[in-house]
């Protein structure tokens, strides 16, 4: 016996919607009682209205006959006086609802994103941002495949729950009129909800199943929208393709549910034809039974304002829809923390597993002291044919410099992020002092590691939380962050900007400003610098160069050495006159470290590198070769 009601009790539990009552009730209990509140008046207020409005209806007649002054009179204004309370409390009810709907929902925003940015950022991997699963989840958390926000879930359902009480009470009034009246109205709108209640689910599944269309179609909208490429698409003429696209894209992801709703629509239609004999049945019984003076005029009016208050039982609209995927989003952003936060502390031990990274116990402060060596790697990228990396060797000895070089999509930046642990080899290993990179604590290894990739973040911050962002919420050293400028050629930039280092980097922010590409490869620079100085024992270089002008770069060149003295550092550059000053330089070629040694050694080897040196040298010396 005690089985068979636990398994309604926890389906209870589990359904979407006490999930997100409850999730309310854990971020303000106080909240969560004042909707209770609301969802009372929803569903009274209304139905008292009308009552009360019937009643005085009923006694219009003998109030006119006798006078106000008399009992039928009295009755009439109490009847209107309850009504102008009931009426006045239910305009109220609109502005009362609008301030709480903006309360609730701030208050569920901030706990949502808290919960989503923790999730996410809990994997040391990369490789669940590049999961086509995981990112359906994420845009249907951020409302962005209906632009239905999770964080209007509580509201929604309160206003939903509000009506279905008040048809329910509408239709118990009736069945205090003939007790089969209110159930066959009940049973009607119930017959009638249940397709539309399954149409509504069946669109959210299709959404759903659409969620990579419907993100390309959102990806499109942003590109159109957004200041990120409304350069490039002014300048090519992309506006009327951009929107083309958009519209393609959406409508291959919402084509399927169009052919499920007019396959269900039939069905819905034939249930309405059976409510609407019900509802042409019960106020054909209202107006037989009046109109041979089986009631008043007061109990007429009100069964007659009752019969269509009922509705709201079965009654499903687009707010069913938009709630229907609203609720996705909570198990949804369940799936996410469970999957990706798999410890209860996210931060000091993570097995993450689901992101291609596994979790260590070693503490790598200083390390390496010796060296780094790759051993046997191999690597390929999930769902890749072929191996970026095949049994790759490759030591990279401490406090050394090592240059990577070699062919676009030869596999240098996947090298630096197995260094990083964003992703771990496929086969072989990679050793820290002899001892495995998986064995050491991943977050605090991650902290070792000073990074200047080619795509480096634009941070709308100001100018020093660009620099100090490894170590932002910590005691700013201003003499590391002065150096770190300095080395990397910020400082006249810093000081020329409005506010100095107080200077938002962004031109959408008040007293913001932008800037060029090669003053954000300086500030990117400065920000790997800066962790060198506070502890990080491993720089990575990605095309430090690429958006420098011609003078700044020749200033790096003279300042390389500076720069990469005593510490490990790995530097990959097309550019050569950057990679002749590194200790030794290794090309990488078909998945394998095919030359190492120094610039002089590599030229008398006369093999890809000195090949490859020399032709980007004779464009400078007129085809005339040079050591």
């Amino acid at each position: 016996m005690l089985s068979r009601l636990s398994h309604p009790v926890a389906t209870l539990k589990s359904s979407r919607r006490v999930r997100a009552l409850r999730l309310l009730a854990s971020v303000s209990p106080a909240l969560a009682w004042t909707v209770g509140a609301f969802v009372v008046a929803e569903a009274v207020l209304p139905n008292l209205t009308l009552i009360a409005m019937g009643r005085a209806t009923g006694r219009i007649p003998a109030a006119a006959r006798d006078g106000l002054s008399s009992g039928a009179g009295h009755s009439l204004l109490v009847a209107l006086a309850v009504a102008g309370v009931c009426y006045g409390f239910s305009l109220l009810r609109g502005p009362a609802e609008d301030a709480l709907s903006s309360v609730v929902r701030a208050r569920m925003v901030v706990t949502l994103q808290r919960r989503l940015v923790t999730a996410v950022s809990a994997p040391a991997g990369i490789a669940h941002l590049e999961d086509s699963e995981t990112l359906d989840r994420l845009a249907n958390v951020q409302g962005q495949l209906m632009n239905a926000a999770p964080a209007d879930a509580p509201m929604t359902i309160a206003s939903q729950l509000g009506g279905w009480l008040s048809g329910t009470m509408a239709c118990v009034v009736l069945s205090t009129f003939r007790w089969w009246l209110g159930l066959a109205m009940f049973a009607a709108w119930i017959a009638v909800r249940r397709p539309l209640g399954q149409l509504v689910r069946t669109r959210v599944s299709s959404f759903r199943a659409a969620g990579e269309p419907l993100r390309r179609a959102w990806y499109l909208f942003a590109l159109a929208t957004r200041p990120n490429a409304a350069k490039e698409a002014r300048v090519f003429g992309l506006g009327a393709w951009l929107a083309a696209e958009h519209r393609t894209h959406y409508v291959s992801g919402l084509t399927p549910t169009w052919h499920e709703m007019r396959r269900q629509g039939r069905r819905v239609a034939t249930v309405a034809v059976g409510v609407f004999a019900v509802f042409a049945l019960s106020a054909g019984t209202l107006g037989w039974t009046a109109y041979h003076h089986e009631i008043g005029l007061g109990t007429l009016a009100v069964m007659l304002t009752m019969l269509p208050s009922s509705m709201t039982v079965g009654t499903v609209s687009m707010t069913d829809f938009q709630l229907e995927m609203m609720l996705t989003a909570v198990p949804d952003l369940d799936a996410l923390t469970d999957s990706l936060v798999p410890m209860a502390d996210a931060v000091d031990a993570v097995d993450d597993t689901s992101a291609g990274t596994s979790a260590g116990t070693v503490d790598p402060a200083g390390m390496p002291r010796r060296d780094v060596v790759f051993e046997n790697v191999a690597f390929r990228y999930p769902g890749g044919e072929s191996d970026v990396f095949s049994d790759l060797n490759l030591t990279l000895r401490a406090g050394e410099s090592t240059a990577l070089v070699g062919v676009n999509g030869a596999g240098k930046t996947t090298l630096v992020t197995l260094l990083a642990r964003l992703r771990d080899p496929s086969r072989g290993r990679i050793l820290v002092d002899g001892l495995p990179l998986n064995d050491l604590h991943v977050r605090d290894w991650q902290k070792q590691v000073a990074v200047v990739y080619q795509d480096y973040t634009r941070y709308p911050l100001t100018a020093e939380e660009n620099v100090t962002l490894n170590l932002l919420g910590g005691p700013v050293d201003d003499a590391a962050l002065r150096q770190a400028a300095e080395r990397a050629g910020a400082t006249d930039l810093i000081d020329n900007l409005p506010n100095g280092w107080r200077t938002i980097l962004s031109p959408q922010y008040e007293g913001g400003t932008d800037l060029s590409g090669g003053q954000w490869q300086r500030i990117a620079l400065a920000r790997a610098l800066y962790a060198i100085s506070r502890g990080a024992t491993v720089l990575i270089l990605d095309e430090p160069t690429a958006q420098l002008d011609v003078r700044a770069e020749a200033a790096f060149y003279d300042r390389f050495l500076e720069i990469t003295q005593g510490v490990t550092s790995i530097v990959i550059s097309h550019r050569f006159s950057t990679v002749r000053r590194a200790n030794r330089i290794a090309v990488l070629d078909a998945g394998h470290i095919t030359e190492l040694g120094s610039h002089t050694e590599l030229l008398a080897q006369a093999g890809t590198y000195a090949n490859l040196f020399t032709t980007q040298a004779a464009a400078f010396t007129g085809g005339r070769k040079r050591a």
